[in-house]
């Protein structure tokens, strides 16, 4: 059964509950909660934190706390009964975890750890609290360290300031708003104080006080070690001040036994003093402590016979110190004690003894020495801070240790009253003494006694130090043989005050013997009185005294006969008469000095005071006594205050007439005197005295007679020094005033109240009269008054104790009344008046109602005036604080309604004036002390108030300044950082009160300015301050913790809604005058909306309606409101404000409005571009704020950027947009974007003289110049980024321009520049970017992007790899779609991201110019890959049953092109897809494409030949020749024939007759062309060359007759075509076997990757071919002049035999040619669809560990057939020898293909340059090859080499040009770049059967790697040799060692190749050359900032034929050549081909 629980209502969860119950609640440790009722082990409550879900939980989980319940029922609150601050202190705890953990994610790790140490403090801290067992001195310290680290942890973790008082968190709603902003100071000190330092030290006593605070030093002695005296010894320790050479403490005495232990065993661990009140101007003076040991023994330590072992004398014996200065640093760190070492040292001269301190501290060692090393003393010390009484309640056990209290000699800074002392300081000084006859000097002991008048001896009278007991008798110690000692040993004489008067010391002087018996000799004695004869103690001097003879018989029972004689020379001037006759005779060579100081609070030694307390007995010279009173010092008066003031009173009373004003002048003396912060304390003695012992009841007529008569003087006399000093102690003589009136009174029964009553009037009158004359030309009356205006205020109690409280205000406010108002005095007057009053309102007079009644108007007079003036704002600031606080005390009285009143009417108008003037000036202090009054005075106000207020304007202009006043002064206060942010109480105060004082005055606004009499400026301030209000920063909730977000709810609401229905409630009452505000406000209004408050929102958002509709109806339509509304969306937004939820709300509620109006259709369409609009731009900040790449960023720029030209045709915004666009692109280096971006700009200026305002960063000019600043600037970003074609028509414009102009010097300064970018574009590398296809999809891309495809311009060197990763890392959530069809609706509409990417190839506009003969490729180049908006992707696909004899027969391409919405480059690197077509090319069209291309590529480059005068490097001819030939002799064109010429395939195909005839005349036309061909080679060839040339006859002849007649013997192998393959990733450098890299880069140009890469890949044949050969060094060159599309065609041509798909891995290719997506459709049929890229690591490069999906076709390279499988031709045989080895000329060939492959190149030389060298010294091989390589590295690896000078060749050598195009198959990632030419001198070249096309195009033969291959190419180069190599930067020793071995055994498959010209020559000259690896991997990015150095162009797009050669010819070598690492396994001959072309295929099916 659940009851309600009646105590147990409140708890906290001491472990966690996980409401594993039905309706359980749960809970985590240290939550509180609520309990509403009990059942059996079980509460039912809540937890506070979630108060609305109830549940139940066990009770033994739960500590109960006592808590105060309200309201018991349903909604009862439970209040814990805790103290408030450990209330606080767990919240804060709670908060700080969160943020705790935060700082140590952000790598604040010092203040993480910082804030744990405090964290774990406050819960120690919070334990000591609840523990309940501390003392209220201790409860008080523990909350004061509580608060300390809560204000340090609020400070730093940047939490709001808690204003506190007495440590307790003040409620703001109980105080006034002046006494929360001091709070709020004082709070911020106190954090600043602590922040310094957490630990906390205890403040300084005393801070707050005007008390010093005194210094003790507690000193323990642990140890004196080693002491090896043997010997009892004495040692003291005393204070010792080095400046003053005096000890400033008495000594501490510690007796140790000659074991070095304490020699009263109760004194173990107990021998410590305590040396007390230094002040702490001694703790900055030179301070030592010293320790004197004095040993107790023999005469002499280590002489046995020096007197009898009975006799014990006191002997010096050692010093040691330790310098307070020194060591106070640390003591003063440390709060406990720390341990010291002191090291004794031993005096060298005994009679310099009483220096050895001084002697020791000087350093001057030659006079002191150390017995030992290790002789010292331990002790321990700790500083000590505060007045006796706390030390004793804080350190307890310090006292219990039998503590020795030393004290000070002399008084401490402070004498306490009561501190009762009696001490008299006696010091031995010296003697000088007779030697009396002896040979030696004496050994002299003074004993000393004290003597009563009676001659006993008093007891116990003498200490020799503290901590042990006083004695009787003191004997000094003893200096060996020294007849004028020097002691300097003080004595402490504590001598009964009874006993003092009559005593006496008397010294006597022994001869210590060392002889025998050892007996003490008396030989003299001194003495002195303590006491003078007239009642003075002995003066603080040193004193002379006589030395009296006597000796051991002499008796001192009667000491009157001593006594009687002279003790010292003043002694004997007073009695000169002494008869020589008596027992004692003066020693007048002898003398004995000792120096006294006196420390008594009883005994003076004062003549003067003695007097005056003795006046009775000289009647006569009283007044002479009164006189000299005023020059005793300070010390005696406080001794004997008491004693005094009843002397004086009592003389006063004897005559007053004769004594009156003498008396009065003595009394103020001492009372001023008590001023002194030394007396201070002093005081309450006199308060006492006054209270309790003062009698003078006639004592007030007099005092009231003579201060009168002062104050009536002052007019007249000059020195006013007694009229001040009367004026200062104005306080106590009205204490004695009023007291003495008591007592008459008292006495008399209220006789004579009238009289007195009248004589304080009168007295008043006199004060007035002083105060009203006039000071400005007396200085001294000046001084008179402001004593008196200081004393004032200090009276008023004491009035009040004889007046009533009206009676004493009126009092007062007649003397302040009095003064002269500011405008006649001076300003230091000024501030002695305002702070009279200052205190005169602190007073408690002022707490009264009815005085403040009679004294506020005139307060508030003055204050009126300085704030008029301007003058002393601080202290009167001071003054209204303290009224406001005193107001706001006592509010609940029916007065204060009426002071309020008066404070409205007096002060509101001048306190906003004079914050006006402050706020202009910014002075922050005046600001905040005068805004807390403003506001206190607001918060005081009710209805009456304000109606008054408003009532009592006399017209409305005096109305609408006071509001424009006082809305001037809240928005200023909003703008203006008044309060610091941390002071959330403060702030959200200011705002309540502003909210509510505006309520108030709306109505008033509304009332007086809206009909008629509409005044703009009133209503546009009210707005202005409602918008800052509602957008200030401490009113946004959302920003906060929910738990403070509840709080200031509970307390204030949202104040944000409470101001906005007021602003809408003002909107609707303007009616008609809203259109004032239109389109002023609409920017504030639309702030307001824009804050995240949904109220708020769904209030303001309707004015925008409003606002429309106001505009339609005066103009017609809305432009204003719809301009201003998008400029200052865009503003707003990209600052960070509003969010998705917003732009719904805001499209939701103005679509509903408009609705109805007839504007409707206008409206719809507004609302719904401004939320599009919105949509854009948070895409477009959420892009800017976020962590985005450049990418994202121009992406969303441009669409913004777009929208605000096209659809809301904002020019202005289009325009900054634009400039936003371009700086990205420059800081991302988009050169050619930027210029683009900024032309958009320069295209809307035309060439005019109109004048343009100033914009942007662009200064007032005319259009025409700012237009020519921007070209000029396109011009610079064109020639950045190489695109100079789209700079030379500006330059042209702008020299039209200047021509009209006729700015002849501008005219040639572009002319220049347009001729220099003709040269760039001749001379200097560019290179080709990739393009790929990109899509989008998904939900969960920005709205640009979402479900949209793009096309993208790649970077320099950025492969499809590449790209697709950074794609990755733009959109890391994405994923990568592995197929390349269109996406389906469920990828489109899912909340997700994928990305599909494929490189696709792009379609030139300029066809013209490509087709061209005569065009330099480098000119075409540009052509080829700029303006270009359409892009093809071809994927290939077998229709019907694939044949496997032939292939091609099924082989059908889909090409699909893609339309942009802009040409690339533009203003973006990326623009979206606009238009997809998809069409089928059929197989022979495909071949009819491909075969006519290589006949355009053969025409062209045999027509650069033709024209040709000499010999020249035919290197590319020979190589496209070769190509072609061999090609075709080996099945190249055959395999078209099978497939088309065949019956079967015309009789299925009767339409494609015409295409099959075009086929065959396209075959007849290439062997006319080759006919031309060999012809002009015949022609250049070079004799050496000449078998090359007769093998290419012979082979031409067989292909010519092929095309007529079948080749039966086409399938047969020829055994010649067994040659070594190297991997086509180190074609030209690293002989390794095959890797999966070859494999990854043969696939590279398969048709999946062909969209972003085709036209770098090899031609159709060569691709196709590229996978038999293994690695094949392809010879050729391609020429420009033909479209991608026809590439493929001839490739097919070239090579239609299938049994070669997929056996060539790696193909050099040596050209400028692009081959097109479909350029090898033999490959492609083999290979993957692979626009998809795959993510495999360039590390995988020849890895055993490549994954399985790439390991068959690793595999499947690597058991290919030895090219003995070849088919065999006639030309074979001839080729090849018998021993398998080359013929010359063939290796001749490829020995300077290969040569020493130094890459070299000179990027001055043009193209044409190049290629066909003008001198007979051309250009070596590897000049070419090195041109070459940094595009294959490049697009393979992304490594940048610099460019190599050329080297010096030799005549008449020639290059070749290589091209490797290989196809990728399988996803595998490319390999590395072939740019390491050469490990070892030689190089073998496997030759090709594929046709690899090569681009050279007019005089251009340079060479090139295909980019997308990334293989080294070589251009034209011969082989002379460097003889400068430039440093490498970027050697690659990681690349598989090939180590060449010649001693290997090769086996035949893997035969290295012999290249020889005259071998041994060439061999020899190669091998001189080092070797240099220009290769890095793939993954390798090497980061240079700089530019990248100028580069050969990239190979193009289009695919010629190129020359075949001959692998047999080319690929066979002797068995001890170097040789590559042997294949895993080889096929056996027979099946390789078949076997190999069939998995190629379905490979690439199954990646498909």
């Amino acid at each position: 059964m659940w009851t309600p629980t009646e105590e147990e209502k409140y708890g906290v969860v001491i472990c966690s509950f996980r409401g594993s119950v039905p309706q359980g609640l749960v809970l985590e440790i240290g939550e509180t909660v609520q309990i509403f009722e009990k059942c059996e082990g079980w509460y039912r409550g809540v937890s506070t934190k979630k108060p609305n879900v109830k549940g139940i939980f066990p009770v033994n989980y739960i500590h109960l706390k006592k808590a105060i319940v309200s309201n018991r029922g349903q909604y009862e609150t439970v209040v814990p009964l805790e103290d408030s601050i450990v209330t606080e202190v767990t919240a804060t705890l709670q908060e700080w975890s969160s943020l705790w953990k935060q700082l140590y994610v952000k790598h604040k790790v010092d203040l993480f750890y910082k804030l744990r140490h405090v964290m774990n403090e406050l819960i120690d801290l919070r334990r000591q609290l609840l523990s309940g067992h501390l003392t209220q001195d201790q409860v008080r310290e523990v909350k004061r360290h509580i608060t300390v680290r809560l204000d340090w942890g609020n400070e730093h973790l940047g939490l709001d300031l808690v204003p506190r008082k007495d440590f307790e968190v003040v409620d703001s709603d109980q105080i006034s708003v002046s006494d929360l902003y001091k709070m709020h100071l004082s709070s911020r000190q106190s954090v600043q104080q602590s922040t310094s330092q957490v630990d906390t030290m205890r403040p300084r006593h005393g801070e707050t006080c005007r008390m010093p605070v005194p210094h003790h030093f507690f000193l323990s002695l642990k140890s004196f070690t080693y002491n090896t005296i043997g010997e009892d010894t004495d040692v003291f320790f005393s204070l010792y001040d080095m400046r003053e050479g005096k000890q400033i403490s008495e000594r501490f005495l510690v007796r140790l036994n000659k074991n070095g232990g304490p020699r009263n065993p109760e004194k173990i661990e107990r021998m410590c003093a305590l040396f007390t009140d230094l002040s702490s101007k001694d703790m900055k003076r030179d301070l030592y402590i010293v320790a004197h040991v004095i040993r107790i023994g023999r005469m002499l330590l280590n002489d046995s016979k020096k007197g009898p072992a009975h006799l014990h004398y006191r002997r010096p014996y050692g010093c040691a110190v330790l310098s307070i200065l020194d060591v106070l640093q640390s003591l003063t760190e440390l709060k406990e004690e720390k341990d010291f070492v002191l090291k004794v040292y031993t005096c060298n001269n005994e009679s310099e003894w009483s220096q050895i301190h001084e002697n020791i501290i000087r350093k001057s060692s030659a006079k002191y020495s150390a017995p030992s090393a290790s002789h010292g003393l331990i002790i321990s010390l700790q500083l000590l801070r505060g007045d006796m009484e706390q030390i004793r309640r804080e350190n307890p056990m310090i006292f219990n240790r039998g503590l020795a209290i030393t004290r000070k000699l002399g008084f401490p800074d402070v004498i306490m009253p009561g501190d009762i002392r009696n001490d008299l300081y006696l010091t031995l000084e010296k003697g000088d003494f007779e030697r009396g006859g002896k040979s030696v000097q004496k050994n002299i002991e003074v004993t000393m006694y004290v003597l009563y008048a009676d001659g006993e001896i008093l007891k116990d009278c003498i200490s020799l130090g503290s901590g042990e007991p006083n004695r009787s008798s003191y004997h000094s110690f003893v200096l060996y043989h020294s007849n004028s000692p020097r002691w300097g040993e003080i004595i402490k004489l504590p001598i009964p005050i009874d006993r003092f008067r009559g005593s006496h010391l008397r010294f006597e002087f022994r001869h210590c013997s060392t002889k025998d018996k050892g007996e003490k000799k008396l030989f003299g004695f001194a003495f002195s009185p303590l006491m003078r004869d007239d009642g003075t103690t002995l003066s603080d001097d040193i004193h002379e005294l006589y030395v009296y003879k006597c000796d051991e018989n002499s008796t001192f029972n009667n000491h009157a006969l001593y006594l009687g004689l002279p003790c010292c020379k003043e002694d004997y001037n007073g009695c000169p008469n002494i008869p020589s006759s008596l027992i004692f005779q003066r020693s007048t060579k002898e003398s004995f000095f000792i120096s006294t100081q006196l420390s008594s609070t009883k005994l003076t030694q004062n003549v003067d005071l003695l007097a005056l307390l003795k006046w009775k007995a000289f009647p006569d010279r009283i007044m002479d006594i009164l006189g000299r009173l005023r020059h005793v010092s300070g010390e005696e008066i406080v001794k004997f205050l008491q004693d005094i003031l009843d002397t004086l009173f009592v003389i006063l009373d004897d005559n007053t007439e004769k004594y009156g004003l003498l008396v009065f002048q003595s009394l103020v003396f001492i009372i001023n005197l008590l001023r002194d912060i030394k007396y201070f304390h002093f005081r309450p003695v006199m308060d006492t005295y006054i209270q309790k012992h003062f009698a003078g009841a006639l004592a007030y007529k007099e005092l009231i007679r003579c201060l009168k008569w002062y104050m009536d003087c002052s007019a007249e006399l000059i020195r006013q020094d007694h009229i001040q000093e009367a004026m200062r102690a104005l306080e106590y003589l009205f204490k004695f005033i009023v007291q003495s009136r008591i007592l008459y009174s008292r006495a008399t029964c209220g006789m004579e109240e009238e009289q007195f009553r009248s004589s304080i009037q009168e007295l008043f009158q006199s004060i007035r009269f002083v105060l009203s004359l006039d000071s400005r030309n007396s200085e001294t009356l000046l001084f008179t008054q402001a004593a008196l205006l200081n004393s004032f205020p200090t009276i008023f109690d004491e009035l009040l104790q004889m007046f009533t409280v009206q009676e004493v205000a009126e009092f007062v406010r007649g003397t302040l009344g009095s003064m002269p108002s500011t405008v006649h005095i001076g300003q230091s007057m000024d501030v002695v008046k305002l702070q009279s009053i200052a205190r005169t309102v602190d007073s408690r007079l002022f707490s009264f109602s009815e005085s403040r009644r009679i004294l506020l108007p005139v307060v508030l007079h003055h204050i009126h005036l300085h704030l008029r003036q301007q003058k002393e704002l601080l202290i009167c600031s001071g003054i209204l604080g303290s009224i406001f606080s005193i107001v706001k005390t006592s509010s609940l009285e029916a007065d204060v309604m009426e002071e309020v009143e008066m404070m409205v009417e007096s002060l509101l108008d001048v306190l906003l004036q004079t914050l006006l003037t402050i706020m202009s000036k910014s002075h922050a202090q005046e600001a905040g002390e005068y805004v807390s009054c403003l506001l206190s005075l607001l918060r005081q106000m009710c209805d009456t108030h304000y109606q008054h207020l408003l009532d009592n304007f006399q017209s409305k202009d005096e109305l609408k300044e006071f509001l424009l006043k006082i809305f001037c002064v809240f928005r200023n206060l909003m703008k203006m950082s008044v309060f610091p942010r941390d002071w959330m109480v403060m702030r959200l105060l200011t705002s309540n009160i502003i909210v509510t004082t505006v309520q108030y005055l709306s109505s008033a606004l509304h009332k007086n300015f809206t009909e008629t009499d509409f005044d703009f400026k009133v209503w546009n301030s009210y707005f202005s301050l409602a918008v800052l209000f509602i957008n200030q920063p401490s009113l946004q909730l959302e920003i906060i913790t929910s738990a403070k977000r509840k709080k200031i709810i509970d307390k204030y609401g949202d104040m944000r809604v409470m101001m906005a229905y007021e602003l809408f409630s003002m909107w609707q009452n303007l009616g008609e005058h809203k259109i004032h505000f239109i389109p002023g406000m609409i920017g504030p209004f639309l702030g307001v909306t824009l804050v995240p408050q949904p109220e708020v929102r769904n209030i303001m958002i309707p004015i925008f309606h409003d606002m429309m509709d106001w505009e339609q109806r005066k103009n017609g339509n809305f432009k204003q409101v719809e301009a201003e509304l998008i400029d200052k969306l865009d503003s707003m937004v990209s600052e960070g404000k509003g969010d998705e939820s917003y732009r719904e709300l805001f499209g939701l509620l103005l679509l509903e409005k408009v609705e109805q109006e007839t504007w409707r259709e206008t409206g719809i369409s507004f609302v719904t571009s401004v939320t599009r609009l919105m949509e854009r731009l948070l895409d477009y900040r959420d892009c800017m704020k976020g962590e985005e790449t450049e990418n994202k960023k121009i992406g969303c720029t441009v669409n913004l950027m777009n929208f605000y030209k096209s659809e809301i045709n904002k020019e202005e915004m289009y325009i900054r947009y634009i400039h936003k666009l371009c700086d990205m692109h420059l800081q991302a280096e988009n050169y050619t974007e930027a210029a683009f971006t900024l032309l958009l700009y320069c295209e809307l200026l035309q060439w005019e003289e109109r004048p343009l305002r100033e914009f942007l960063h662009y200064p007032s000019q005319t259009e025409w110049q700012r237009k020519e600043g921007l070209c000029r600037k396109i011009i610079h970003y064109f020639n950045k980024g190489k695109s100079w074609e789209f700079g030379i028509p500006l330059c042209r414009e702008l020299a039209c321009q200047y021509e009209s102009l006729y700015d002849y010097q501008s005219l040639s300064w572009i002319r220049k520049m347009e001729a220099s970018y003709y040269d760039n574009i001749m001379e200097q590398q560019r290179l080709e970017p990739e393009f790929f296809r990109v899509g989008f999809y998904g939900r969960k891309f920005p709205f640009f992007l979402r479900n949209k495809e793009y096309v993208c311009r790649g970077h320099d060197y950025e492969r499809l790899e590449a790209f697709q990763q950074r794609m990755l890392s733009e959109f890391p959530q994405a994923v990568a779609m592995q197929h390349p069809n269109h996406p389906d609706d469920a990828i489109l509409q899912c909340d997700a991201q994928y990305l599909q990417i494929y490189a696709v190839t792009p379609i030139p506009d300029y066809v013209d110019v490509l087709q061209m003969d005569r065009v330099p490729d480098r000119v075409k180049s540009f052509y080829r890959v700029n303006n270009v908006r359409k892009f093809r992707y071809d994927r290939p696909f077998h229709k019907g049953p694939k044949d496997k004899e032939n292939e091609f027969k099924s082989l059908w391409i889909e090409r699909t092109t893609l339309t942009l919405t802009h040409s690339l480059p533009g203003i973006s690197r990326w623009f979206e897809v606009e238009r997809r077509e998809l069409v089928e090319v059929s197989p022979l069209e495909n071949a009819i494409q491909v075969v006519e291309n290589k006949n355009q590529e053969l025409r062209a480059l045999i027509s650069q030949y033709q024209h040709r005068q000499a010999h020249g490097n035919i290197n590319l001819l020979s190589m496209c020749l070769n190509g072609v030939i061999d090609a075709a002799v080996n099945g190249g064109v055959a395999r078209y024939q099978e497939a088309f010429f065949d019956k079967d395939y015309i009789a299925k195909h009767p339409g494609d007759t015409e295409k099959i005839t075009q086929l065959k005349e396209l075959m007849q036309e290439q062997v006319h062309v080759l006919g031309v061909g060999l012809a002009v080679h015949e022609k250049f060839v070079h004799p050496e060359m000449r078998p090359l040339h007769k093998k290419l006859i012979d082979q031409f002849q067989m292909m010519r007759a092929s095309l007529y007649h079948e080749f039966p013997g086409l399938d047969k192998l020829s055994p010649a075509c067994s040659g070594t393959s190297t991997p086509r990733g180190n074609v030209l450098a690293s002989h390794s076997p095959m890797s999966p890299e070859s494999i990854k880069m043969t696939h590279r140009h398969s048709p999946m990757n062909l969209m972003g890469t085709g036209r770098h890949s090899s031609s159709s044949l060569s691709s196709h071919a590229s996978s038999e050969a293994g690695n094949v060094v392809v010879l050729g060159d391609s020429s420009m002049g033909e479209a991608p599309e026809d590439l493929y065609h001839h490739m097919q041509l070239a090579y239609p035999n299938p049994r070669y798909q997929g056996s060539i891995t790696n193909v050099s290719v040596l050209s400028s040619s692009q081959a097109s997506p479909s350029s090898s459709s033999l490959s492609s049929t083999h290979s993957a669809p692979s626009q998809m890229i795959t993510s495999a690591p360039s590390s995988a490069r020849g890895s055993p560990s490549l994954p399985d999906k790439y390991r068959h076709a690793r595999e499947m390279m690597l058991l290919l057939p030895t090219h003995r499988d070849r088919p065999s031709s006639a030309m074979y045989p001839a080729a090849i020898l018998e021993n398998g080895q080359l013929p010359n000329f063939q290796r001749a060939l490829f020995q300077q293909v290969v040569g020493s492959c130094k890459p070299c190149s000179d990027p001055n030389l043009s193209v044409a340059e190049k290629a066909v060298p003008a001198a007979p010294s051309s250009w070596s091989l590897d000049s070419g090859a090195r041109e070459a390589q940094p595009f294959l590295s490049a697009h393979m690896g992304r490594i940048l080499a610099p460019p190599v000078p050329p080297r010096s060749l030799l005549h008449g050598h020639y290059s070749l040009h290589f091209d490797a195009f290989h196809h990728p198959l399988g996803d595998t990632p490319p390999a590395l770049p072939a740019r390491t030419l050469r490990k070892s001198p030689l190089h073998p070249i496997p030759a090709s059967p594929t046709s690899p096309q090569s681009g050279l195009d007019g005089s251009n033969s340079t060479l090139s790697g295909s980019a997308s291959s990334g293989v080294s190419s070589l251009s034209e180069s011969n082989f002379g040799h460097s003889s400068e190599v430039p440093p490498r930067t970027d050697t690659m020793d990681s690349m598989p060692s090939q180590a060449w071995n010649a001693d290997e055994d090769l086996e035949p498959p893997y035969l290295p190749v012999h290249y020889s010209l005259s071998e041994s020559a060439v061999l020899d000259s190669i091998k001189a050359q080092p070797c240099r690896s220009h290769s890095a991997p793939g993954c390798v990015i090497p980061q240079d900032p700089m530019d990248p150095p100028a580069l050969p162009p990239k190979p193009y797009h289009t695919r010629l034929p190129a020359l075949e050669h001959d692998e047999g010819v080319l690929l066979r070598e002797d068995a001890d050549r170097p040789r590559g690492l042997h294949r895993k396994a080889s096929l056996p001959p027979g099946s390789a081909k078949e076997e190999q072309a069939r998995m190629a295929w379905e490979h690439g099916r199954g990646e498909q």
